[in-house]
């Protein structure tokens, strides 16, 4: 399950990375271009968050309360590091805000994070892989 939410969340990358590699003006000026990047984000980020629940259940980690918790759960038993548990939990926000606040997105932020940010997301792929392995 794992691997297979990994393959997953690489093609959704992927398919940010070719959306998102305009400019700024370009980006905020196409709608089609800015949906299909906020779905992608949206869509690999809940598979982090999917494979985290996966983890922490099968483990024991614990019961969390939020989204965020299990990321937290994942660093404290040694699977994610403080700076990539932080980067995931501002992930979540990030993908929370696009999912239930569409009318508030700021334009800008979205593209930030999806030319420079989504590496974060790698790096939690590769983490908890090499961690599991």
């Amino acid at each position: 399950m794992i691997l297979s939410k990994a393959a997953s969340i690489r093609r959704h990358l992927i398919r940010v990375a070719e959306k998102a590699g305009v400019p700024a003006e370009i980006f905020k000026s196409d709608l089609d271009r800015q949906e299909i990047v906020m779905f992608n984000l949206q869509m690999a980020i809940q598979n982090c968050i999917d494979i985290a629940a996966h983890i922490v259940s099968e483990e024991g980690y614990g019961v969390p309360g939020s989204a965020n918790d299990m990321f937290y759960l994942l660093e404290e038993n040694g699977l994610l590091a403080y700076e990539a548990t932080e980067k995931m939990v501002k992930a979540v926000g990030m993908r929370n805000l696009m999912v239930h606040e569409y009318g508030k997105i700021n334009l800008d932020q979205i593209h930030q994070v999806a030319q420079k940010d989504i590496k974060d997301i790698e790096t939690f792929i590769q983490s908890i892989i090499k961690k599991l392995s």
